[in-house]
C-alpha cells in the first residue's frame, strides 16, 4: 500500500445508524493522485484531527493513475460503510465530460461528504521568454503561432484545463506538454525545456522570488496575498479564473448519519484558527459547506467544467 499515513486514537466511538457503532476499524482516505500534491497534503492534514475525533486511526492511501480514475473506481466499489473515503478535486468534475467511458459516474456512484479547500494558481514563464505581462505573452504567442509550449501535471488536470481555457480566451496557438505530475512539469519549466506553466501559487512563489521563473499573473478573482505584486489574469482577460479545490466523497449508499458526522467533523476542523493559518501558508482557503451545499457545488462545477472543455475543445487521449 503506497503512501500510508496513520493518525491518532482518542475519542470513544459513538453509536450511529440503527445503533451500529462506527467506525469499528481504521478509516481510509484514498487519494487518487501522487505523493506530495495538494490532495495528498490536504488528506494528511485532516487525518490526525479526524482520527482523534472518530476514535480510530485515519490512514491515507495514494492510488494514482489514469487521470484519477484508478483510485476513484476503487472507492466507488468499496463497501458503503463509512470506512473508505475519496479525496477528490475538480479533476473529477472535469472527467465527467473528458472521460465519457470512465467506469463510474461521480454523482451516481459516490456521495458528497464535505468540501475542504480552494486555492488559485499562478501563470509563470521561463526568464528566457520575452514577456513580463499577460498581454505581452499573448502578443508574443500571436507573433509565433504554434511555437510555444506549456507544461501541465497531466491531461485533464486543473492545470491542463487552466492552460487550454487561457489559450482559447486569448486566441493563441500553444501546445500542451503533459508530464506525470507537477514536480516533473515544474522542473521542465525551471530548466527552460518548456517555457510556460500554470502552477500552485505557494509552490511557485519561491521560484518566482528566486528568479528561476517569472510570475505574470494569478488566476483568482482577486490578487493573491502571497504574491500581491502580481495582477490577476482576469485584469487582461475578463472572466478568466482557474482554481484547484478539494473535497471528500464516500461510496454511494454510505449511511446518512455517518456522512453527517463526517461533514460536521471536517467543518469543525476547517474552522479551527490553526487550520486557517496553515491553509493560508499553503495559499489555500478552507471551504466549509453543508452536505447539500457541497452537492450543489459539485453539480454546478460539473456543468461549468463541461462548458469550459467544450469551449476550449479540450480532449484527452
Amino acid at each position: 500500500m503506497a503512501g500510508l499515513a496513520v493518525a491518532g486514537l482518542a475519542a470513544p466511538r459513538r453509536s450511529l445508524a440503527q445503533g451500529a457503532a462506527w467506525p469499528t476499524r481504521p478509516v481510509r482516505i484514498v487519494v487518487p493522485f501522487g505523493l506530495g500534491g495538494s490532495a495528498d497534503v490536504a488528506a494528511r492534514f485532516l487525518a490526525e484531527p479526524l482520527g482523534q475525533a472518530l476514535g480510530q486511526p485515519v490512514v491515507v492511501e495514494n492510488r494514482p493513475g489514469a487521470g484519477a480514475v484508478i483510485g476513484t473506481e476503487a472507492v466507488a466499489k468499496s463497501p458503503p460503510d463509512g470506512h473508505t473515503l475519496l479525496m477528490m478535486s475538480n479533476t473529477h468534475t472535469a472527467n465527467e465530460t473528458l472521460l465519457p467511458n470512465r467506469p463510474y459516474a461521480l454523482m451516481r456512484d459516490l456521495t458528497p461528504v464535505a468540501a475542504v479547500n480552494i486555492a488559485y494558481n499562478v501563470l509563470v514563464v521561463h526568464p528566457s521568454l520575452p514577456a513580463r505581462a499577460v498581454a505581452e505573452l499573448i502578443a508574443h504567442a500571436k507573433a509565433n503561432p504554434g511555437k510555444l509550449d506549456y507544461a501541465s501535471s497531466g491531461p485533464g488536470t486543473p492545470y491542463h484545463i487552466a492552460g487550454e481555457v487561457f489559450r482559447a480566451m486569448a486566441g493563441i496557438e500553444v501546445t500542451h506538454v503533459p508530464f506525470r505530475g507537477s514536480d516533473q512539469a515544474r522542473t521542465a519549466v525551471i530548466g527552460g525545456q518548456v517555457p510556460i506553466m500554470f502552477d500552485a501559487i505557494p509552490t511557485m512563489a519561491e521560484h518566482i522570488r528566486g528568479g528561476r521563473v517569472r510570475g505574470l499573473a494569478t488566476t483568482g478573482p482577486e490578487r493573491s496575498p502571497l504574491l500581491p505584486e502580481l495582477p490577476t489574469v482576469a485584469e487582461t482577460l475578463p472572466g478568466y479564473e482557474s482554481s484547484l479545490w478539494l473535497g471528500l466523497m464516500a461510496p454511494a449508499g454510505t449511511p446518512r448519519p455517518v456522512v453527517e458526522r463526517l461533514n460536521a467533523e471536517v467543518n469543525r476542523i476547517l474552522a479551527l484558527p490553526a487550520t486557517r493559518e496553515a491553509q493560508a501558508r499553503l495559499g489555500a482557503q478552507p471551504m466549509p459547506m453543508s452536505i447539500a451545499e457541497f452537492e450543489a457545488f459539485l453539480r454546478r462545477d460539473i456543468q461549468r467544467q463541461g462548458e469550459w472543455i467544450r469551449m476550449a475543445r479540450i480532449q484527452v487521449g
